[in-house]
């Protein structure tokens, strides 16, 4: 029962990431997550962060991932996504402000903070982002948050 679970999860979350909202679909061919590689739990996450990710994130960085140009940054393929885990959960928790360089791209935006979230689903989010839009990445657990969002709070952020 339980991977039929499993199954019918992952098929919600492949029908939910092959188009959505997009209009009109790229020519570049973009590296689905491998489900059959990953655990139950980063499974689980995958799917608390796709909704998230339709709920929250979709209308800047677009159902590729790829952004707006000159305005959200990309997400695919980054430093700033496979990258260091504290500032990637910091920038959920806490947004950003201020000018950035993101593939050779610089943005002077702002991201709104999202500690509103919970631990899980910011984990969530961020492992659907750092396994989709052809980035491998390893998924981030919500102690991780918990200990980031724990940090923040006594340093005063």
């Amino acid at each position: 029962m339980k991977n039929l679970a499993i199954f019918f999860t992952l098929g919600w979350l492949l029908f939910a990431c092959s188009g959505g909202t997009q209009t009109e679909q790229s020519s570049e061919s973009v590296a689905e997550p491998e489900p059959e590689k990953m655990s139950a739990e980063a499974l689980k996450l995958m799917a608390v962060g796709n909704k998230v990710y339709g709920q929250y994130c979709i209308a800047c960085h677009q159902t590729d991932g790829k952004g707006v140009p000159g305005a959200f940054p990309t997400l695919v393929q980054t430093e700033w996504v496979n990258g260091d885990n504290t500032r990637l959960i910091s920038v959920v928790l806490n947004g950003l402000q201020g000018e950035i360089t993101v593939n050779g791209e610089t943005y002077n935006g702002v991201m709104t903070p999202h500690g509103f979230l919970t631990d899980e689903e910011v984990a969530g989010v961020l492992t659907y982002v750092r396994q989709s839009f052809g980035n491998d990445a390893k998924p981030i657990s919500a102690e991780e948050v918990a200990e980031v969002r724990a940090s923040n709070t006594e340093a005063g952020t």
